[in-house]
């Protein structure tokens, strides 16, 4: 995953094989999830992992990212893993926990080099009161 020609290789595997293997490729991420979001080439593993696979078979991904989602908003890569889950992520408790966090530090989001591509994320596709609790 951290290799740039075996991270895409990783991806498409991620994209076309079946939920069983998808199952039994994630579980190779476990205890690695942070390092391969803050690489520049495992990141889009991680990302891939939230857009194709459902929710609940990578789980152990999402909740690491729980008390990390500023830490990771304003990292060049975790910036993009964080907007993935805002997309892909639909599970109420994920929801609210995630926002919770962005919310309690939009304005330091807002202004920060990779933050305020979060914070515009949330105001181009957040929820109504999401978006106006921003502004």
């Amino acid at each position: 995953s951290l290799q740039m020609y075996g991270c895409r290789v990783i991806q498409k595997a991620i994209e076309v094989v079946d939920l069983d293997q998808q199952k039994k490729m994630v579980v190779e991420i476990d205890g690695h999830v942070m390092r391969c979001v803050r690489d520049q080439n495992g990141n889009h593993v991680i990302q891939k992992c939230i857009e194709c696979i459902p929710e609940d078979a990578i789980q152990f991904i999402i909740s690491t990212f729980y008390d990390q989602v500023v830490t990771l908003s304003t990292h060049p890569y975790g910036c993009r893993v964080i907007q993935r889950v805002l997309e892909h992520c639909h599970d109420p408790k994920t929801q609210q926990i995630v926002m919770d966090e962005i919310m309690q530090s939009v304005c330091m989001l807002a202004q920060d080099q990779y933050g305020n591509y979060v914070v515009q994320h949330v105001l181009e596709h957040g929820k109504p009161d999401e978006r106006s609790a921003i502004i």
